[in-house]
């Protein structure tokens, strides 16, 4: 019986439709590593779709590990980052694969205003992989020295994704 029940199973995933980006509506949730010069850690993020091509979403950034070139201690406040951002998401614009969607977009963040371009792949309804890179276009310090570099410089990120 298990073994009827687990290659249902199998038949009934290879045949779900799995969609990268669903518009109005969707909701995604991400988790992934970040990675950057001097340090990495964790990102976070949602997206909201708001039309069939347009999100906004949140994101928050810590850095779990990082260079301490001055021999003082980064601080919450010097590993932490948080932004608001929207995307185009391209994938059906592009004419992807359901499976898949990419999405450059603005983000304004408690460091900068930025810019990213992202990827997502499902391989199911609720499970994904994605990337996704940012760099800062403008900052609010034309003086940026020490732990501010850490969230003012280009980011890569990679990780899971969530249909919510």
């Amino acid at each position: 019986m298990k073994k009827v029940i687990t290659i249902l199973a199998i038949v009934i995933a290879s045949y779900a439709n799995a969609q990268a980006y669903k518009g109005k509506g969707d909701i995604k949730f991400q988790v992934g590593l970040n990675a950057q010069d001097g340090g990495t850690g964790i990102n976070l993020s949602t997206d909201f779709g708001i039309g069939e091509n347009m999100s906004y979403g949140f994101v928050a950034s810590y850095l779990l590990s990082v260079n301490e070139p001055t021999g003082t201690s980064a601080s919450f406040e010097d590993r932490a980052d948080a932004k608001v951002r929207f995307n185009a998401n391209l994938g059906s614009v592009l004419k992807f694969d359901k499976a898949m969607d990419i999405y450059p977009g603005l983000n304004l963040g408690t460091r900068n205003f930025g810019a990213h371009l992202g990827f997502r792949y499902f391989f199911s309804e609720g499970f994904g992989l994605y990337a996704e890179g940012g760099i800062p276009i403008a900052k609010y310090d034309s003086n940026i020295q020490g732990f501010d570099e850490y969230n003012n410089q280009f980011v890569f990120q990679i990780g899971a994704s969530f249909n919510l």
